[in-house]
């Protein structure tokens, strides 16, 4: 049987369709509603890639589209750092005594 080799798109540049038909005013493109959520997830790549994107209803400019600057995430130092934290364990019941306990304490 032969191995089937995974599709892989090639990444566009080019605009999404729906701003290729859309309007620009005062070098802002503009989007109605109706269009932004048929197409929003090309909208959203597209916007990733610093543009901007004005979103209009009834003609009027209703809301901008922008993108987001991350934050940089924490990385992850382990388990070390969080124990070296905690309190010292002292004693006490172990998880089996406990059990034990709660069944007694309920007549199983």
């Amino acid at each position: 049987m032969k191995e089937k080799k995974p599709l892989v798109y090639p990444k566009s540049q080019s605009e999404p369709l729906v701003l290729r038909e859309s309007a620009v005013l005062a070098g802002e493109r503009l989007v109605t509603v109706r269009d932004a959520k048929a197409h929003l997830s090309a909208l959203l790549e597209w916007v990733a890639g610093g543009r901007e994107l004005t979103i209009t209803s009834d003609g009027e400019p209703k809301a901008r589209l922008v993108a987001v600057q991350a934050k940089p995430r924490k990385v992850w130092q382990g388990a070390a750092k969080h124990l070296a934290r905690m309190p010292k364990w002292t004693g006490g019941p172990s998880a089996e005594e406990l059990i034990r306990e709660d069944r007694d304490g309920r007549g199983w």
